[in-house]
């Protein structure tokens, strides 16, 4: 199965990455195919900006677009912003809506606080539903993630790594599931 793994943070400074970039490397040892999208090595102009223009989207855009086409499942990366998830990965989703429609998404949010992003995840989750997406309904949240990560994004904390084990197997079952069940399209 091929899955993408999209960083929703650009922030100087951030640490949710390390989420995702930890989640990359287990899904490898697990056999997967696993790309990460990192929005702060792929920026995307402001999707207004798109929706105005006479002429083509730009490259990064395409490329992009075709990436996330050739997905069969997805996990959104996300640091909780004032209650609710990132600006820049609205930004995606709104360009890309149709890239994501009908495949399987799971949801890791983190936070600087205890909750681990819960108020993020469940706002993304109900995004990902009005995308005619399916989300797992197993969050995987991620507290106080400044001290939970080193520079290598390997956790630091034993229930980090049991919450994402957990996560893993849930999204994966829930994921090939639905893959399965999906009818193929003739190329």
């Amino acid at each position: 199965m091929h899955i993408v793994l999209i960083v929703g943070s650009i922030r100087q400074g951030r640490q949710s990455h390390h989420v995702a970039y930890y989640l990359a490397q287990e899904l490898r040892q697990r056999k997967q195919q696993v790309a990460v999208v990192d929005l702060a090595l792929t920026p995307l102009p402001m999707m207004e900006e798109r929706a105005g223009m006479l002429t083509p989207p730009l490259a990064v855009v395409q490329n992009l677009s075709h990436q996330l086409h050739q997905a069969d499942a997805f996990v959104l990366v996300t640091p909780e912003y004032h209650g609710s998830f990132s600006g820049v990965l609205k930004n995606a989703l709104d360009y890309f809506w149709a890239e994501f429609a009908q495949k399987p998404i799971g949801v890791a949010a983190a936070s600087a606080g205890k909750l681990g992003g819960i108020n993020a995840s469940t706002q993304l989750q109900h995004v990902i539903l009005s995308l005619r997406a399916f989300t797992l309904p197993t969050k995987l949240l991620v507290s106080e993630v400044q001290t939970a990560f080193d520079a290598t994004h390997q956790p630091l904390r034993e229930e980090v790594k049991q919450a994402a084990a957990t996560f893993l197997d849930d999204y994966l079952w829930f994921a090939q599931a639905l893959v399965q069940a999906k009818p193929r399209v003739a190329a």
